[in-house]
């Protein structure tokens, strides 16, 4: 049996169930993931449907529920996989936009001239957590607390990052051009 029917199956039946008082919903959900994983499909468990799911909720509860009372699977496996494709698309142009800003961005750190090394290591760090503090950086980066400040300073100069507390003291800074590109998937 095809992995995506298999978890297309798999998912309409553990909501069928519905063995909790809470939770069903994000479990199925997370098993999708799970078994595209464990069947090899993805590498790590990063295809996540709730958005589309939420999107067309009405027509998902219909369907689950076509399945449950008529055993209508075909209108079921359709609606699952146009949702695959829509959300491994949106995840590919993410990845892409993603790829295009962090390389925007290098090139930037590179035109700069100073303390090149430093601000590509705080620059790949962001890119593994894009909202951080100083301490943090420190420890991903393997670097001193001074060269991380000063790295972030050169980032925020070159309107890469921004702190975002208003603090003088543990401060927190946002790549904020990459939270841009999911925050406009988000929308």
């Amino acid at each position: 049996m095809p992995t995506l029917v298999k978890a297309a199956l798999a998912h309409v039946q553990f909501e069928t169930i519905h063995p909790f008082l809470d939770g069903n919903g994000r479990t199925g959900r997370l098993l999708i993931a799970m078994i595209l994983q464990l069947e090899g499909v993805l590498r790590h468990p990063l295809l996540y449907l709730s958005l589309y799911l939420k999107q067309h909720r009405a027509e998902y509860y219909r369907l689950l529920g076509q399945v449950r009372t008529t055993g209508d699977w075909e209108q079921w496996l359709g609606f699952f996989l146009e949702g695959v494709e829509q959300t491994s698309t949106g995840a590919v142009d993410t990845a892409h936009r993603l790829l295009t800003c962090f390389n925007t961005d290098s090139e930037a750190i590179r035109s700069h001239g100073r303390n090149i090394g430093s601000v590509l290591r705080v620059h790949a760090a962001l890119q593994a957590r894009p909202i951080v503090t100083i301490d943090r950086i420190c420890e991903m980066a393997s670097m001193t607390f001074p060269t991380a400040s000063k790295a972030i300073d050169v980032l925020t100069s070159l309107g890469i990052v921004r702190e975002i507390t208003g603090k003088q003291r543990n401060r927190v800074y946002a790549y904020h051009r990459y939270l841009s590109v999911l925050n406009e998937d988000a929308n």
